[in-house]
């Protein structure tokens, strides 16, 4: 049976900074679990994908079930495979944490009437039921452990770079593999291919790689394995792996079922050119310099993993013609529409072109190959930095990946190549629907940050003193207390003081989760020390300051992870087909709030401390703000789904430097957009597609984390004290969607990244409905004193 462990790690290719605290792992122990928890175990797995694949009694009866060695699953063709629930609920996590974490248990949930009023008395009713059940999911280092995923692609991705290093069954046990298939399985598109995430149609990207993984996992296309023979199905009706995106044709080089000669070159020497020109890739978002740089590594030594005959029947089984007659020049800029979201420019074009025919050819003549020499010897050390300063998890799966392929080639039996294999198990992570790979090693700082902040809001904070305690401690012991050596000559901003999106460890410094975690500690700092505990050293307090001071760009506003380096202009250079914006770090309303939210909280409660530099900071950044409104009187949110997250940074920031529903246009804009947007239910919900029209889409029916973020959005406006009633409306939604253990529902996933990609933030279904509700309660109280 599985169980998750935390906070652990042994062995001599493991550090850690802090001793693995936040750190999350699925183990599997064949010995643990009664008779019935494992009963139950395969029970949730079986509703999971009964629910997911439903009869579509239109077509024939779905076929009877295969016996392939790893899982059993039904025939594409016979299955209505439909958008309504892909997510799953981390019911594997609440099973074992039920055991573990005995809470009283909740009263049924109350629904009320639709003629029904809202009163205080419900609402904090609510608020304990949704609090004692949240609690009882808190791990026993402070944080909530969930399922942060949600892309397709990435799982794939780790596990061809296990396959290219010999180490996939050192790594992926028989469990494991079972896992894996079973989600891959599970997340099969009713075409038969899929996506690159889960929200979504098929890809090019996603078919190709998920096949690809299946097969090297032992998975075999014969006569019973229909699965299979749909999604290559898909794959060659849509164009076979020649029209793969960018990524794609990279990773399938690698593992050697794709022709190197069929990529656009990634030149290496691009890193030698003088820093101070703006194409410098140290000038780049810091994601696409780290994915990038160990491409360009594998590009310029042409690294091809073992052919063995799972690959050779890869070559075949993915094209339309056989491998030696594909045409890999022509392949080169081929891409399927499904995967086309940022077509290439006739610069790029231009571009590709000179590298091809001159620029790439003659850099392999001697002695101009001495360049490349020395570029790839650079790019090895830059590689070295990254993995030493994030413990080896990289700043995210894909660079990690990447990375240990690039350590392996420069020595297979190296100790770098070594302390990365125990570092995969932090990006796995299992539910009923499968094992996945999460988008980042978790999310820990980030939402214990948002958590604190949520159950201070409902003003019950004197029940729950334990677990705050714990959520405080953790927080405190996961900021970053030393400065990478040398950061700058890496191209690293400073790191000392801040907090990341998960755990120390990871290192990277974001400026955003700085704040919110300042935010958060700010709060604690006013309750009780028995209640909460020591609040944080005032030196570590301005260390943080310094750090998110540091972030600031020249206007007032904030990126994520570094000042904007260089120029929009070169998003005409973006060679992904898939991705959007990824040359720049681009400042968001939703970093620029919640920086000025922190700011203002610290200078209430520290005057003296940087008083002008914030006041101008502030200043400045409600510019930015109040210039990236949209016409509509919305703003759009990059970093969740998607105006009405937007907007509730929006509104906030505005009011955190002044400005209130009277004396801004902005706010009264604003609050028109949510208004006029709110559903019949008193809810609101959006669709994904908001995000890629850039334009508000309704989902059709309520969102809890929508309609919270709208709610707390209205409520900073004085909603309360104007009009209560859209407010009543949509807490009435809110309540009686709450479940009757406490939970609110998990429904479509909210997190975005860079318009392109959505994912799961597990723990926000809870975090925001109980947030605003709290919020709601408190003005309710303060209208009638």
């Amino acid at each position: 049976m599985w169980r998750l462990k935390i906070g652990e790690g042994n062995g001599p290719w493991l550090q850690s900074s802090n001793g693995f605290l936040g750190r999350q792992v699925w183990e599997f122990d064949p010995n643990a679990g009664t008779p019935e928890e494992r009963a139950e175990v395969e029970r949730l797995r079986e509703e999971f994908t009964k629910h997911l694949r439903s009869t579509d009694t239109s077509k024939s009866a779905v076929s009877a079930y295969n016996t392939p060695p790893i899982l059993r699953y039904p025939d594409t063709r016979a299955i209505h495979h439909r958008l309504e629930k892909r997510e799953s609920r981390d019911l594997l996590l609440r099973l074992q944490y039920a055991k573990l974490n005995q809470f009283q248990a909740n009263a049924p949930t109350m629904k009320i009437e639709k003629s029904s009023d809202v009163t205080e008395e419900l609402i904090s009713a609510s608020l304990r039921r949704a609090l004692n059940q949240f609690s009882s999911l808190q791990a026993h280092d402070g944080h909530w452990p969930s399922d942060y995923s949600g892309i397709l692609f990435i799982m794939p991705i780790l596990i061809l770079s296990l396959h290219v290093t010999g180490a996939l069954n050192i790594v992926v046990s028989s469990e494991h593999r079972r896992e894996i298939c079973r989600y891959i399985y599970n997340h099969q598109n009713e075409d038969g291919g899929w996506g690159k995430q889960i929200l979504g149609p098929s890809t090019m990207f996603g078919s190709c790689l998920n096949y690809a993984t299946l097969r090297l996992l032992g998975e075999v296309p014969d006569a019973s394995n229909v699965a299979l023979a749909e999604g290559r199905k898909w794959i060659l009706s849509h164009g076979s792996a020649t029209a793969i995106p960018q990524w794609g044709k990279i990773w399938l080089s690698i593992i050697g079922i794709y022709d190197w000669s069929g990529n656009n070159p990634i030149i290496p020497e691009l890193w030698l050119v003088p820093h101070y020109l703006p194409i410098h890739p140290g000038r780049f978002w810091c994601f696409t310099r780290l994915v990038y740089m160990p491409m360009a590594y594998l590009y310029g030594k042409k690294f091809v993993g073992p052919i063995t005959p799972t690959i050779l029947a890869l070559r075949e089984e993915l094209y339309n013609t056989t491998y030696d007659e594909v045409n890999w020049k022509n392949a080169r800029s081929s891409c399927a529409q499904e995967d086309l979201h940022y077509p290439g420019s006739k610069v790029q074009s231009f571009l590709y072109s000179c590298l091809n025919k001159f620029v790439e050819p003659t850099l392999n003549i001697w002695p101009v190959s001495k360049l490349r020499e020395r570029a790839l010897s650079s790019l090895m050390e830059y590689i070295h930095f990254n993995d030493e300063t994030t413990k080896y998890i990289g700043i995210c799966p894909i660079d990690k990946a990447l990375n240990m392929i690039c350590c392996w080639v420069e020595n297979p039996n190296s100790d770098e190549f070594k302390q990365h294999l125990p570092r995969f198990y932090d990006y796995f992570w299992l539910a009923e629907d499968g094992m996945k790979a999460q988008v980042y090693e978790g999310c820990q700082s980030w939402e214990t940050a948002f958590i604190i902040q949520a159950y201070c809001s409902t003003d019950l904070t004197n029940e729950f003193g334990p677990c705050i305690k714990k959520a405080h401690e953790f927080l405190q012991n996961s900021q970053v207390l030393q400065e990478h050596p040398s950061y700058e000559k890496y191209y690293r901003h400073r790191s000392k003081g801040s907090w990341t999106l998960s755990t120390a460890d990871n290192g990277w410094s974001v400026s955003d989760c700085t704040a919110e975690a300042l935010k958060a500690l700010l709060s604690l700092s006013k309750i009780s020390l028995n209640l909460v505990g020591q609040p944080i050293k005032q030196e570590r307090l301005y260390e943080a300051i310094d750090c998110v001071l540091s972030f600031m760009n020249k206007d007032g506003s904030f990126s994520t992870y570094e000042r904007a380096r260089t120029s929009s202009w070169l998003e005409v250079l973006n060679p992904s087909e898939s991705f959007r914006n990824i040359v720049v770090d681009y400042p968001s309303v939703e970093c620029t709030s919640s920086v000025i939210d922190a700011l203002m909280m610290f200078r209430d409660q520290h005057p003296l401390y940087r008083n002008n530099e914030i006041e101008g900071c502030v200043q400045k950044a409600a510019l930015f703000i109040e210039s990236k409104q949209q016409k509509d009187g919305s703003w759009y949110g990059t970093w969740g789904i998607c105006f009405t997250y937007g907007t509730m940074f929006g509104i906030k920031g505005l009011t955190i430097a002044g400005r209130t529903y009277d004396t801004s246009s902005s706010i009264r804009r604003a609050c028109k957009f949510l208004l006029s947007n709110q559903q019949p239910t008193g809810g609101w919900g959006e669709s994904y597609i908001s995000s890629e029209n850039e334009e508000y889409v309704d989902s059709g029916r309520p969102h809890a984390v929508n309609t919270a973020w709208s709610m707390l959005a209205l409520i900073y406006s004085g909603q309360v004290e104007r009009d209560p009633i859209p407010l009543h409306r949509a807490a009435k939604l809110l309540i009686n969607m709450q479940q009757d253990n406490g939970d609110f529902p998990q429904q479509e996933h909210i997190g975005c990244f860079n318009s392109s990609l959505y994912y799961n933030y597990a723990n926000y279904h809870n975090i925001f409905p109980i947030w605003a509700l709290g919020e709601f309660r408190r003005r309710l109280i303060l209208t009638k004193k």
